[in-house]
C-alpha cells in the first residue's frame, strides 16, 4: 500500500531518539517485525542521502496507530522530521520484509539486539502477548547506557503481562548504581545463563552492521545452527 499518513504524536523515547505515531490507514495491513519506507513531503531541507527512509514498524498489528523511531542524528531528513508539525503527513509504501516471529510455538524465540535495532521487537513481542501464543520468547538487549535503551518501559510492563516472556537488558557502558540487570558485552557466558538449552531457539538479531555480524559469529561459534539464524542490520541511523 501507498497511502500518505498523518503524524498524531512525537515521543522522546530514549536519549537522542525519537518515536513518531502516525494514524493508521484504513485497511492497511501488516505482519509484526515488517517496515515501510517513509517519505517526506516538499521538505525545507533535503541533502545527498534523499527524502525516503525505511523504518521498521514499531507499533503491533493490533494497536490503532502506527509508530517508527529512530535516532536522531544531524542530518537534513532527521532534522525535518524532528520538527513535523503534528497533523503534517508523510508518504508510506508499506508493508516489507520478513523479519517476523517463527509460527511454530514450540520452539522458543531468542532476539539479541543492538540499541535502535530493538523497534521490530517491540511489535513482535506485543502482537505475541496481545495474542497470547505460547512462544517462549528472550530478549537481550543491549545499550551503552539505561538512558540509551529505547522502549524499556514498554518491555518492562510485556514482560508483567506475558508470562513466557524475558526481558533482559544489558548495558555496556558505565553502569549507574543500583543496576541489577546484565552488565558488559553480550558473550557466551550471558548466552548460557538465560538461555537453557542453545541449540532450541530460533534466534533473530537486530541492529548495528558489526554487532549483528559479532552476535551471528559468536552464535555460530557456540554451534547454533545457521539455519536457525535470522538477521536484520540497522545501517546509518
Amino acid at each position: 500500500m501507498i497511502t500518505n499518513i498523518k503524524l498524531i504524536e512525537k515521543v522522546d523515547v530514549a536519549d537522542g531518539t525519537m518515536a513518531f505515531r502516525f494514524e493508521k490507514p484504513e485497511g492497511f495491513e501488516f505482519r509484526a517485525g515488517q517496515f515501510g519506507d517513509f517519505t517526506l513531503l516538499n521538505p525545507p531541507e533535503t541533502d545527498s542521502e534523499g527524502d525516503t527512509r525505511g523504518f521498521s514498524i514499531a507499533a503491533a498489528p493490533y494497536e490503532d496507530y502506527l509508530m517508527f523511531a529512530t535516532r536522531l542524528r544531524d542530518t537534513a531528513f532527521k532534522r525535518v522530521i524532528r520538527d513535523l508539525p503534528i497533523g503534517a503527513e508523510v508518504k508510506l509504501d508499506a508493508p516489507y520484509g520478513d523479519f517476523t516471529l517463527h509460527k511454530t510455538e514450540t520452539t522458543p524465540a531468542v532476539f539479541i539486539i543492538g540499541g535502535i535495532g530493538v523497534t521490530p521487537v517491540r511489535s513482535i513481542i506485543a502482537q505475541a502477548t496481545h495474542d497470547k501464543t505460547a512462544h517462549n520468547i528472550t530478549l537481550i538487549h543491549a545499550n551503552r547506557t539505561p538512558a540509551d535503551a529505547p522502549f524499556t518501559k514498554d518491555f518492562e510492563q510485556l514482560a508483567r503481562d506475558n508470562p513466557n516472556f524475558t526481558f533482559v537488558p544489558v548495558i555496556t557502558g558505565d553502569v549507574p548504581m543500583g543496576w541489577s540487570g546484565e552488565h558488559g558485552h553480550v558473550d557466551e557466558a550471558l548466552l548460557r545463563r538465560h538461555i537453557p538449552d542453545l541449540s532450541a531457539p530460533i534466534y533473530y538479531l537486530s541492529g548495528p552492521e558489526g554487532m549483528v555480524k559479532a552476535m551471528r559469529q559468536l552464535l555460530v561459534g557456540m554451534n547454533v545452527n545457521e539455519d536457525n539464524i535470522r538477521t536484520e542490520e540497522f545501517a546509518g541511523y
